[in-house]
């Protein structure tokens, strides 16, 4: 690495004698690489970005220029380009270059262009991984993800996926009258969810504050306030375990809509994710596309990952989604079972016959199932926790989870027909859930009562039990239509449609542990 860099540098040496500036500030295109790939032979073209091959054949010079969204050939001929010697002497794979010229085909039929001149844009003081071996190192990947974006055309695909699926929904919110809001990061009381937040001090008002752990509280301030369609995609913190599906900061898309309940949402959860899948059919054949031919290239299968390559995505099938082996089919309607009978049904236990914690503590223990740290949950989390264990590692096709216990929802709205359930639904895919959201309480009685048991479980050492929000409290006093609220982690989304098992591989930069060196 050393001699490479040192020989970068002389070429950054020999550039500066040269006259030339070897980071200019801007240059003027024409035409982005993918708009290029669109014209035809005879158009003359400024185009730029990183060179990421070069290939000598005597008087003639190859490169490949690639951006974010395209990639396209230029020639180098020594008979008409004055610089040959020059670009020979000084360019790098890795560097930036813009590139002017005409469009020709060569015999292979590759659009190319026809370089009667370049500019240097950047000087690449590393070298690039190697092209066949690429980045391999997962870790590496995510400390160094620009490498990864570089090297591999699949992750560029998957994060492009992930900003046009957040702009899909959010047009189609959009259109069906809701408006974006922002909502505080930092906040006084942590509400919203069950989780344990990240705490840290504010020096100019010298008051211990929060990262939220979602804007449920706030998004529901402004339904008082009249905002009666709203919708935020929002960082939010939560000092957890991590593992491949849970990290610590993640982006929550929730929305409330004034004068619906949880059925109306379910049906508009199917109509949103129906509309996001045809939007998104020719990204997501793409994503399979790659994902198929990765897993060729590591079962060391190259020619047939090739053969694939050239061939081409398939004709995608808008509400079907292969994902690691399966085949997920979005059609709706979506079954709807509870929780109860979910569980009833996978281990033969009805959650319903033990109302008191001990009994139904007992009753688990008795079916030989073991939930670790289960002498100190109460009720509702035994019932979560079963449920996790038993139920939902075997939901594959999209399910609703229906009447969760009222022990588990300190925010919804108990059930007309049931009060020991709420009117909640929770969308589960491929063992994930991916969608919570149920009729907002709206009785400021009922939820002082409720945050009160919160709070009292708080004090007993749950840390992920709500504290008292006096502010929020008040707000409500102040009278609260009916609402519904949703809320959609945007990572798992994307990971699942993606084909991803780890969380990370859809975050550009996931939080690591520092290195030693360099830190």
């Amino acid at each position: 690495m050393d001699k490479l860099m040192s020989q970068r540098y002389r070429k950054l040496e020999r550039i500066r004698e040269l006259g030339i500036h070897p980071y200019p500030d801007r240059y003027e295109r024409t035409h982005s690489l993918k708009e290029v790939m669109g014209l035809g032979e005879g158009e003359r073209v400024r185009v730029c970005g990183r060179l990421t091959a070069l290939r000598q054949m005597g008087g003639l010079v190859y490169g490949d220029l690639q951006d974010m969204e395209g990639r396209v050939q230029v020639s180098f001929a020594r008979n008409n380009f004055v610089d040959f010697d020059r670009l020979l002497e000084t360019v790098d794979i890795g560097d930036f270059l813009g590139v002017e010229g005409i469009l020709y085909r060569t015999k292979r039929g590759e659009l190319t262009v026809d370089a009667s001149g370049y500019t240097f844009l950047g000087k690449a003081l590393r070298p690039l991984p190697t092209k066949w071996h690429g980045l391999q190192d997962r870790e590496l990947c995510y400390r160094q993800r620009y490498l990864d974006l570089i090297m591999s055309a699949a992750t560029r695909e998957r994060f492009l996926f992930r900003s046009r699926l957040v702009q899909v929904i959010r047009r189609f919110l959009e259109d069906h009258h809701f408006l974006e809001v922002e909502t505080p990061v930092l906040i006084n009381k942590p509400s919203g969810a069950l989780a344990t937040p990240f705490r840290t001090h504010h020096n100019a008002l010298d008051i211990d504050v929060y990262l939220r752990i979602a804007p449920e509280t706030y998004l529901k301030r402004l339904i008082v306030g009249g905002f009666d369609r709203i919708f935020e995609f929002a960082r939010c913190f939560r000092n957890e375990g991590m593992d491949p599906t849970h990290l610590q900061d993640f982006t929550m898309l929730e929305y409330y809509c004034a004068y619906w309940n949880y059925e109306d949402n379910m049906k508009f959860t199917e109509k949103l994710m129906v509309h996001l899948l045809r939007e998104l059919a020719e990204p997501l054949a793409r994503l399979e596309w790659y994902n198929e031919i990765q897993a060729l290239k590591r079962s060391g299968r190259g020619k047939e990952a090739l053969k694939l390559f050239r061939r081409g995505p398939k004709k995608p099938q808008p509400l079907k989604v292969r994902v690691l082996g399966e085949e997920i089919d979005f059609t709706p309607p979506w079954p709807r079972v509870s929780l109860r009978d979910l569980i009833l049904r996978d281990c033969g236990l009805d959650i319903d016959e033990y109302p008191e914690e001990g009994d139904l503590r007992r009753a688990i223990q008795g079916k030989g199932i073991e939930l670790e740290g289960i002498e100190g949950m109460g009720r509702g989390k035994m019932i979560d926790t079963l449920y996790k264990k038993v139920s939902r590692p075997g939901l594959l096709q999209p399910t609703f989870i229906t009447s969760h216990p009222l022990e588990l929802s300190p925010l919804a709205r108990k059930s007309d027909a049931n009060p020991e359930v709420v009117d909640r639904f929770q969308l589960v895919v491929m063992g994930a859930e991916i969608v919570n959201a149920y009729s907002e309480l709206v009785d400021p009685l009922d939820q002082r009562a409720r945050l009160e048991e919160q709070a009292r479980l708080h004090q007993r050492g749950d840390e992920e039990a709500m504290v008292m929000d006096e502010d929020y409290l008040l707000c409500m006093e102040y009278g609260m239509p009916p609402i519904s609220g949703w809320g959609m982690g945007i990572d798992r989304v994307v990971a699942l449609l993606s084909g991803q098992e780890n969380l990370r591989d859809v975050i550009f930069f996931p939080l690591m542990k520092p290195l030693e060196l360099g830190d």
